[in-house]
């Protein structure tokens, strides 16, 4: 009877411990920051996937970690499309936070589609907040509250862009998009964010917009905000892939090169990141095939 119970316990465990490692994944090798990270679900926020630093033992009151929650394009319910891209942010320190649910392990990278909301990405802020506060979660005390970014990519940029006003954000990151004009709302997808341009008004930290040139079917509007926008630092980084931009490249490719840049500078107060961005001809314009446009930055 010992013996059976024995062998029953030790598969329950089993079975918990296979549940555990279906909620956790490396990608590719974890990423090129100082801190390799992986790709996570929590059953306390089983709408969203998080990419963190695998290891959380070196954060705390001297070293916090900041925060992206992100949006994904389509309004997908999903973050397939990026991983690779917010799993090389969340290796640099951060701590990220998308819309859609982790996959498990029989579906693999399975991610459904669907519609999401702007107001997921206030979940993710609300969740994260209530998890430093808490003496049992892995994050107690590990997070930097002060220094939130939201961002997201065409829906998801629209989503973010849609949430700006928000005091708790410390800046915000659009890519491949922009709020669309009166003129051309037709075109839009059904089901996205339509918040009008006064909107921009309401912006209450610096941003940028990573664009994909003028082949990017989001260039118009992300670079109509971009010149609308004058009260608040504000930047306008261009590469000419496109709408689907870098992401699903080797750690992220050239997107996650100036992601990367603009959120250590707003997030982490790096002065090496910032000096990417200083200057008339900043270090980043001179990357291959970059151009960047500036307001209220020196």
């Amino acid at each position: 009877m010992k013996k059976s119970l024995a062998i029953i316990a030790a598969l329950m465990l089993s079975v918990s411990m296979s549940a555990q490692d279906a909620k956790t994944r490396t990608i590719e090798d974890g990423g090129t920051g100082a801190y390799k990270a992986i790709m996570v679900g929590d059953e306390t926020l089983n709408t969203h996937t998080i990419f963190k630093p695998a290891d959380l033992s070196a954060f705390g009151k001297k070293n916090l970690l900041p925060v992206l929650v992100w949006g994904n394009g389509g309004c997908a319910n999903s973050p397939r499309e990026h991983i690779n891209f917010l799993n090389e942010i969340a290796s640099h320190g951060f701590v990220v936070i998308a819309i859609g649910p982790m996959a498990d392990a029989e579906a693999g990278f399975g991610f459904g589609g669907g519609s999401t909301t702007s107001s997921q990405l206030l979940d993710a802020i609300d969740w994260i907040t209530k998890q430093n506060n808490d003496k049992n979660s892995q994050y107690y005390g590990k997070i930097d509250l002060k220094n939130i970014a939201a961002g997201g990519m065409s829906c998801g940029g629209l989503e973010a862009l849609d949430i700006s006003n928000d005091k708790r954000l410390k800046t915000v990151m659009i890519c491949n998009s922009g709020l669309f004009n009166n003129s051309n709302r037709s075109t839009a997808m059904p089901g996205m964010p339509m918040p009008e341009k006064e909107r921009l008004a309401e912006i209450h930290t610096p941003i940028i917009y990573i664009l994909g040139g003028p082949t990017d079917i989001a260039y118009e509007n992300g670079m109509d905000d971009f010149k609308r926008i004058n009260h608040v630092p504000a930047c306008a980084a261009n590469l000419p892939v496109g709408h689907g931009g870098t992401y699903g490249q080797p750690h992220g490719g050239e997107f996650s090169v100036v992601a990367l840049a603009w959120l250590k500078w707003h997030l982490k107060g790096d002065k090496e990141a910032e000096k990417q961005f200083a200057g008339d001809v900043c270090p980043l314009s001179q990357r291959e095939g970059w151009t960047i446009e500036k307001k209220n930055i020196k």
